[in-house]
C-alpha cells in the first residue's frame, strides 16, 4: 500500500509505544569477511538494528561500511559469522532467490543508478513492474510516492533534465515504492551541497516515520551530528562504537520540524511495521 502525504503527516503525529517488544530487523554475530587480496573488509562485527531504528553507519574510506551495505545485499558472502534479517539466516538463502530477497528491500546508491531513457515516473514504476506489479497497482502507487517525494511536477522528465537532488529524491522513490522494511542507503548525500543533503535526509526521516528501517553508509559527520541518531562507527573493518548520540529522544516531531532540527540541533524518531512478511517467500 502505498504511502499518502495525509497518511505521512498523520504518522507525524503518532508516537511509539514506549513499552512496545521491538524485534530486530538486523542481526550481525562475529561477521568478517576477507578478500581474495587478504584484505579484510570487516572483521568479527556484531550488532542488531531493531525495526524501525535510523542507523548511521560511519568512517573513512575502506573502513567497512560499503561492506556491511554488500553483505546486506548478498553481493558478497561473509567468511565467518551470522547475518540475519528478518529473523532469515542469509546463508540459507537459495542463489535463485536472491533476486527476489533484494526487490524487497529499499537501496539508494550514491550515482542513482537511474535509467537514463525512462522519465521519473517510469523510473519509479520500473521497481513494481520487476516484482509483478500490475497496472492498477502503477497507476496508483507511482503518483502518491512522487507526491510523498516532491517529484510530482517531474514525472515526465528524464533524469539528465534533473538537478542532482531531483535524481537522488528519483532513486528515493524507487527504493520506497514498495514500501520495504529495510532501506539501505549507502552515501545518499555524497555529490550533493548541504542544503540538498538536508532535503534527502527529511526525506529518508519521512519514510522511516512510516515504519521502515533505515541505515545510512555516510562520510558526513556534522550531518550526523545534527540528526543525533544512533551510530555505529567502523576502523579498519571493526566496529569501534556503537550509541545513540547524544540528545537522542523519544518523543516524535514532524518532518517540517525534523528539517528546521538539521539547521539547528535537536534529536526525533519513528513508528514501527512488522518487517517480516515481505522476505517470507524468499527463504
Amino acid at each position: 500500500m502505498a504511502i499518502s502525504e495525509r497518511h505521512a503527516q498523520q504518522l507525524d503525529r503518532t508516537a511509539a509505544r514506549p513499552d512496545q517488544q521491538v524485534p530486530n530487523v538486523v542481526e550481525f554475530r562475529g561477521v568478517s569477511m576477507q578478500f581474495n587480496s587478504g584484505d579484510m573488509g570487516l572483521e568479527d562485527a556484531t550488532f542488531s538494528i531493531r525495526r524501525g531504528e535510523f542507523v548511521f553507519l560511519v568512517g573513512h574510506t575502506g573502513s567497512g561500511k560499503s561492506t556491511i551495505m554488500r553483505l546486506l545485499i548478498k553481493e558478497h558472502e561473509p567468511t565467518a559469522g551470522s547475518i540475519r534479517v528478518a529473523g532469515h539466516d542469509l546463508a540459507k538463502l537459495d542463489r535463485k532467490k536472491v533476486p527476489y530477497y533484494r526487490r524487497n528491500l529499499g537501496i539508494v546508491f550514491q550515482d542513482f543508478k537511474l535509467l537514463p531513457d525512462r522519465t521519473v515516473h517510469d523510473n519509479v514504476a520500473y521497481a513494481l513492474q520487476v516484482t509483478g506489479g500490475h497496472r492498477k497497482e502503477i497507476r496508483a502507487k507511482v503518483p502518491d510516492i512522487l507526491r510523498l517525494t516532491g517529484l510530482s511536477t517531474k514525472l515526465h522528465n528524464f533524469p539528465d533534465q534533473l538537478s542532482g537532488g531531483e535524481q537522488q529524491r528519483v532513486a528515493v522513490a524507487r527504493a520506497f515504492v514498495n514500501h520495504p522494511p529495510l532501506l539501505i542507503a549507502d552515501e545518499p548525500t555524497g555529490n550533493l551541497d548541504p542544503e540538498t543533503s538536508i532535503g534527502i535526509m527529511q526525506l529518508l526521516y519521512r519514510i522511516n516515520r512510516t515504519g521502515t528501517t533505515v541505515v545510512v553508509a555516510t562520510h558526513d559527520h556534522a550531518m550526523v551530528d545534527r540528526m543525533r541518531r544512533r551510530v555505529i562507527e567502523l576502523n579498519g573493518g571493526r566496529v569501534v562504537r556503537d550509541e545513540l548520540t547524544a540528545g537522542y529522544r523519544q518523543d516524535e516531531v514532524s518532518t517540517g520540524e525534523f528539517g528546521a532540527l538539521l539547521r539547528e540541533p535537536a534529536p526525533a524518531p519513528r513508528r514501527l511495521p512488522d518487517p517480516g512478511d515481505l522476505f517470507d517467500d524468499a527463504f
